[in-house]
């Protein structure tokens, strides 16, 4: 089930405007050149920001996303042509062999059941090549950020491609953990229409991402903090056995 921000065209098209300032992939560019890859699966690769980054570097880049929608999108950059771009998820890749799999942002967090993550490990895992690594952030749930997913620290007025601007806040659903569903709300100046998003993430405790990894022949080689969001997330940087 994607989220109607990314499968919905008129709120993938105002995703970019709303999400700048990706400090986190800056991380992830650099990562990259730490460990000398230059074959990267980005899964959840969305509106395909990090992946024509990387291939504007020369990386030979697949990004895999289940939103036809936020693919239209990214197939529409500057530099997408140099990117494999494939719709679907990590359990549906073709033959891989790749030296560093990513996933940023909330991607580690919307598999919601054991099985999903599960299989999604295993697919990253069946992509990389021996010694490959995967790289992924997740949110600490002792930090509590969905606190913050609420009107006033998330609402924002942005220009919209076209014209015109779209309003934008988040509203805080439910609490349940490991669950936190929170809802986006988009008002359009142009027609006042206004479209809705929902979506539930996941808050998994470091030793239970430590554990699903071990139980899909990862190692974990180091969990750093990300520089965007300092102390409030885990960065995992793990390799294929």
């Amino acid at each position: 089930m994607v989220d109607a921000l990314f499968g919905v065209p008129r709120l993938v098209a105002v995703y970019d405007s709303l999400d700048a300032g990706r400090g986190d992939l800056e991380h992830y560019v650099a990562m990259v050149g730490e460990f000398g890859a230059r074959q990267v699966l980005d899964v959840g690769c969305g509106t395909g920001e990090l992946a024509c980054w990387l291939a504007r570097t020369g990386v030979d880049v697949v990004g895999v996303d289940p939103a036809e929608a936020s693919l239209e999108v990214a197939r529409g950059k500057e530099f997408a042509d140099r990117v494999q771009w494939i719709h679907g998820d990590a359990t549906t890749l073709p033959p891989l062999q790749v030296d560093l799999a990513v996933m940023t942002g909330n991607v580690a967090q919307v598999f919601l059941t054991d099985e999903e993550w599960s299989a999604t490990l295993d697919g990253v895992h069946a992509a990389l090549k021996p010694d490959g690594r995967f790289v992924f952030e997740t949110r600490d749930p002792a930090r509590r950020q969905w606190e913050e997913w609420t009107r006033e620290p998330t609402h924002q007025v942005q220009p919209v491609p076209g014209g015109g601007t779209v309003e934008f806040w988040s509203e805080l659903v439910s609490v349940e953990l490991p669950f936190v569903t929170f809802r986006g709300r988009y008002v359009f100046s142009s027609d006042g229409a206004e479209l809705t998003s929902e979506s539930t993430l996941r808050f998994r405790e470091r030793s239970e991402v430590e554990d699903s990894l071990a139980a899909a022949a990862f190692a974990v080689d180091d969990v750093r903090e990300a520089p965007d969001r300092p102390g409030k997330e885990w960065v995992f940087v793990a390799r294929r056995r």
